[in-house]
């Protein structure tokens, strides 16, 4: 069961800006891109699908244009593991208002801000139960509708207790949640007394509604995951930890063979990398190689965005590729893949590849490496269902350097009669 249901796109517009650009149903035409595998490349958009890719200047229609020169094309990134009803909210004096119009706003803001960073779907822990009830839940589905064409948000419901007297509650609110528009169940088990019971609950209500499975856990305790394994290998729509930076705490042999149970029962790990979120008490990161070598899925997520697990949190998944490569030694293609190709795997999405047949969901960097992309990532392009929804450009200007003209080092230099700010060769092209 996806994360979230394809919608009908809006009827086409110009491609003059992002909020105006050609929508699912008309056509865009992407000029010049720049491919991984180094070839120079036209792409055709339609219908929210990749039309046709060809040689530079091969492809003619009669579409809106969107000139890609200098910027290297990647399926679009996707963020597995966000907290929308907390983000934003480490700079509000006094207590946090968890009001539904005050959760919506923070929760739409910080979804727009991933989507600049290239992130077209999201799924969101939203925290039910305690004195908020179900009044967050309300505001993310909220936000949702209100963002639809734009990024498509999935909530998860994230009950306190599930287990004892005091769990009953929050089994029921769980089952309330669902019935809004909740489309993943999920929680901590490690704050629930009986964390096993709490995980049979929760895998207990996701098969009976069909529903994915994603749960907060240090996974510290190797017996504890090894259960987790062992019931959640029959779970059709899927089961997914993390952070699991615990798991990287344990001996290697240990974690060794907790991968492989993972591995063995299809439980997909998203690590975070940024930092850790109000579910994970001690930070770290999952051992990353070591999961991948038991052939365990592994996604990676911003976690906190901004609240008080994470004051600076930036919700960036480049910037998650990019810890991931420098920290972890991953490749920059393995890095990448992390943040795209198996976070929406994990989110139960379809595949992409700048390939005809498969989602228009894009994400255009200026650079003609991934490495490099990783990098710098500044100047960002994105493309969802068809259609350009967000631009991200960064201008880089230096004083006159004799060093730089002697050595024939490349930069940006203004362009005579250029608005001021404006480079040559940046913001024209993005």
């Amino acid at each position: 069961m996806p994360d979230s249901h394809p919608q009908q796109p809006h009827s086409s517009g110009s491609s003059g800006s992002s909020g105006s650009d050609s929508t699912g149903s008309g056509a865009v035409l992407l000029c010049g891109a720049r491919l991984t595998d180094g070839r120079t490349v036209d792409v055709r958009l339609g219908g929210g699908r990749i039309e046709a890719v060809g040689t530079a200047g091969s492809l003619s229609a009669h579409a809106a244009r969107v000139d890609l020169g200098g910027y290297l094309l990647l399926p679009a990134a996707a963020e597995p593991h966000a907290h929308g009803d907390t983000a934003l909210s480490a700079d509000v004096a006094g207590p946090v208002s968890y009001d539904v119009p005050d959760v919506q706003r923070r929760a739409t803001e910080a979804a727009l801000l991933q989507l600049g960073h290239g992130a077209t779907a999201l799924r969101s822990h939203v925290r039910i139960g305690d004195v908020q009830g179900l009044g967050p839940m309300e505001a993310v589905l909220q936000a949702r509708r209100s963002l639809r064409g734009l990024v498509d948000l999935t909530a998860v419901a994230v009950p306190r207790l599930l287990t004892g007297v005091a769990g009953a509650d929050g089994l029921a609110m769980l089952r309330d949640a669902v019935k809004m528009g909740a489309s993943v169940v999920g929680g901590c088990p490690d704050l629930d007394p009986d964390p096993t019971g709490y995980a049979e609950a929760v895998l207990e209500l996701a098969a009976e509604h069909g529903c994915p499975v994603d749960l907060h856990t240090d996974g510290d305790d190797p017996a504890r995951l090894g259960r987790l394994a062992a019931m959640a290998g029959g779970l059709r729509a899927g089961v997914t930890i993390g952070p699991c930076g615990g798991l990287g705490r344990l001996p290697r042999d240990v974690a060794s063979r907790t991968s492989d149970q993972l591995a063995a029962a299809g439980v997909t790990v998203v690590c975070l990398p940024q930092g850790g979120c109000g579910s994970a008490e001690r930070r770290g990161v999952a051992p990353v190689r070591l999961l991948r070598a038991a052939g365990v899925r592994v996604a990676a997520g911003s976690g906190a965005m901004r609240d008080v697990s994470n004051p600076v949190g930036r919700g960036d998944p480049l910037e998650a590729a990019y810890l991931l490569a420098s920290r972890c030694g991953l490749r920059p293609e393995d890095a990448y893949g992390a943040v795209s190709g198996a976070a929406r795997a994990a989110m139960g999405l379809p595949e992409v590849r700048v390939e005809a047949g498969f989602p228009a969901e894009l994400l255009a960097v200026r650079g003609d490496r991934l490495a490099g992309a990783l990098s710098l990532a500044y100047s960002r392009i994105v493309v969802h269902r068809g259609r350009v929804v967000a631009r991200t450009s960064a201008v880089r200007e230096y004083c006159d350097s004799a060093a730089a003209v002697a050595l024939d080092l490349p930069r940006q230099g203004r362009s005579t009669g250029a608005a001021p700010g404006r480079a040559k060769g940046d913001e024209a092209s993005s």
